[in-house]
């Protein structure tokens, strides 16, 4: 039987079905009544209307690596600033997304509960033309994750003026649904190869800049992109991808990893700009060490951070959704972890994708007392 995935284990199983979790300190182990509205992703802060477009990519000169057989697919969601919102909604997940992502948790919840997920994006709104074009971020989200989960911080970027590309990075997802009406599984969570999904997510991720920036771009607003402005932001798996995509990719000038064991051998130096913003136990010292080998090898502007009272999954959706649950992830307000995460990676990419000087970055402040700094 295929092991489950650490995403749909104890801590969001339990957040999602309202019942007791281990992981949660000082929880309430009375039953908890889900409500039974919808859920509904926290706002952007940002003045712009946010745009929604999905565009399939094939790679054909890579088969992939996962499946051989094949050529490499991804899907990827397209979030930019827009004139004002179109009259369609944009999902969370399609409704088999929703439902296999549902179903690998092995839980008894509302096989469509992620698809009727309230957005703050509509589909292909007029996007804003934004003097000297657009900054891209592109977005990975954790291992067996469906891109989606990243969606928040997405919008967040969007109405501030960016342009998001999530990437679905096929067979490595638990629902990832194509054109024509396939939704495939995480077929690479059978057996982990951390090292080996690095380097895979690096090459999608530059095949993506290729689609997105080259001359005839794969989303019919690509002419929009700044091609000399790109971030990498990646939770989990997503997260240690970084890497390895700016080690391959000059083109990537900055980089977050959100709370990712850092498994792919980082032994050369890397001299761009990045953000490391973990849970409690990634501090200098912690139970990762990876973390600490990182650090060394990051010679360019870097910091390191850490949020009290989060857990691994406290920097996706996840949070302030299992909140309106009724059981949080993590002993932090969901609301509130999801606000200083925003805060502080944008904050992050403003610094340097626009040149913004940013108080918020240079030491502790009492707006977020639960944001740690460390300088090992």
């Amino acid at each position: 039987m295929r092991r489950r995935l650490f995403l749909v284990g104890a801590a969001v199983a339990t957040a999602l079905a309202g019942t007791f979790s281990t992981t949660t300190a000082q929880a309430d182990t009375r039953p908890v009544q889900p409500p039974a509205t919808a859920l509904v992703l926290p706002a952007p802060s940002g003045h712009h209307p946010v745009g929604r477009a999905t565009v399939h990519l094939k790679d054909e000169n890579r088969a992939d690596p996962w499946v051989p057989s094949e050529k490499r697919e991804l899907m990827v969601s397209l979030w930019y600033p827009a004139v004002k919102p179109s009259d369609t909604p944009a999902p969370y997940m399609t409704a088999e997304e929703s439902k296999q992502y549902v179903a690998a948790s092995g839980l008894d919840l509302p096989a469509d509960l992620f698809a009727k997920v309230t957005t703050h994006s509509t589909v292909d709104a007029e996007p804003s033309k934004v003097r000297g074009g657009l900054p891209l971020v592109i977005l990975s989200p954790g291992f067996g994750m469906p891109r989606a989960t990243l969606t928040g911080l997405a919008e967040e970027f969007a109405a501030r003026g960016y342009a998001v590309a999530g990437i679905g990075h096929n067979y490595e997802a638990e629902g990832i649904s194509f054109p024509d009406g396939r939704t495939t599984s995480c077929l690479a969570c059978v057996d982990r190869d951390y090292p080996k999904v690095g380097a895979v997510r690096a090459e999608d991720i530059s095949f993506v800049l290729d689609e997105l920036t080259g001359a005839r771009p794969a989303w019919k607003r690509g002419a929009l992109i700044d091609p000399d402005r790109i971030a990498v932001v990646g939770h989990s798996a997503g997260g240690f991808s970084t890497i390895p995509a700016m080690l391959r990719d000059p083109r990537v000038k900055a980089a977050v990893n959100m709370d990712g064991n850092f498994w792919f051998p980082n032994n050369a130096p890397l001299d761009r700009p990045f953000l490391m913003l973990g849970q409690p136990s990634h501090i200098p010292g912690g139970t990762d060490p990876t973390w600490d080998k990182t650090w060394t090898e990051l010679t360019g502007w870097k910091r390191w951070l850490s949020i009290d009272g989060t857990g691994h999954l406290s920097f996706t959706d996840l949070a302030p959704l299992a909140k309106q649950r009724g059981m949080p992830l993590q002993r932090l307000d969901g609301d509130r972890a999801d606000a200083i995460t925003r805060t502080y990676v944008t904050a992050f990419v403003d610094t340097h994708l626009r040149g913004r000087n940013t108080p918020l970055l240079y030491g502790p402040t009492a707006r977020f007392p639960e944001v740690r700094f460390h300088r090992p």
